[in-house]
């Protein structure tokens, strides 16, 4: 009769352990599961917020007013919205290198101003050039046709057609990341013009057509201090500011919460016509993720 007792009472014991562990298991999911489920709603929301300063940007950017309109050189644009910090900044392409019209030379300069070796521009230039270009023949100075790119034991070789994307600079044999992450906020493939805009481009590129990096950083300097009202601003060797935008831009936004919780979204814009009825713009390229 005690054996039993005590029996039942190790069985008693048992299952109240069991239920012990089963209900920690259980709060210790739904922990996890609140504390993922308020991530992912922090996170949307700083997605939301984001994607509100590239619609507010459509809006500056199609503005009547010229002395209301944002300008699209890359200056800075701030504002408080529904808890966030909004920090957006307008880069016209027009500003930019187009990777499927730029010369191999250009390319060069470009990167030599990023801070490549002259020696490995010249070929990556090249390479580039090579990507794009129907014929099997090697750039001048140098560069990569499908030869090159077998005897590095790549599966491809060079592309012969456009450029879709500015990612596909990636497989340019040659190219590593951090060359690419430095080209890529100064390369497009939209706009099909040999030379960028002066007015509108960033430091590398103007020394990529011709100016020092003195020169270059205080016209840009120079350029973003100005505001619509004022007089025009000169800059080195006759460099003038575009006050009117080509129609297709780069927006980069980033909402910023009070904890430090940061979302980018980053997207090309091409406004007017082409965008269709009842558009402000049609989306080229979109991007989502938190800022580098």
């Amino acid at each position: 009769m005690i054996r039993q007792r005590g029996a039942a009472l190790l069985l008693v014991i048992w299952w109240l352990l069991l239920l012990t562990g089963l209900v920690a298991a259980f709060a210790f999911t739904a922990r996890i599961e609140a504390l993922q489920d308020s991530a992912l709603r922090h996170r949307v929301g700083g997605q939301l917020a984001a994607e509100a300063g590239i619609e507010v940007a459509a809006l500056k950017l199609g503005n009547a007013d010229p002395n209301q309109r944002w300008l699209p050189d890359g200056r800075p644009y701030a504002f408080a919205y529904g808890g966030y910090e909004i920090q957006v900044r307008v880069q016209d392409e027009s500003g930019k290198l187009d990777l499927n019209a730029a010369d191999a030379g250009l390319l060069a300069n470009f990167l030599v101003a990023l801070g490549v070796a002259p020696d490995r521009a010249q070929a990556l230039g090249g390479a580039i050039q090579d990507w794009r270009d129907p014929d099997s023949l090697l750039a001048v100075g140098g560069g990569a046709e499908d030869r090159d790119y077998a005897a590095a034991g790549l599966p491809y070789g060079a592309k012969d057609q456009v450029f879709n994307t500015v990612s596909e600079l990636r497989q340019v044999l040659g190219m590593d990341d951090a060359t690419f992450r430095a080209m890529e906020p100064h390369v497009t493939v939209f706009t099909a013009t040999p030379r960028p805009q002066a007015g509108f481009a960033q430091v590398p590129v103007l020394v990529a057509l011709g100016l020092t990096p003195e020169e270059a950083a205080a016209w840009v300097a120079q350029r973003e201090a100005w505001q619509p009202g004022l007089p025009i601003p000169v800059g080195p060797r006759g460099t003038t500011l575009a006050v009117a935008g080509s129609g297709t831009y780069s927006v980069a936004s980033r909402a910023v919460r009070t904890d430090g919780l940061a979302v980018e979204v980053t997207g090309t814009l091409r406004m007017g016509d082409p965008a269709g009825f009842g558009q402000l713009y049609a989306p080229l390229a979109w991007r989502v993720g938190e800022p580098d």
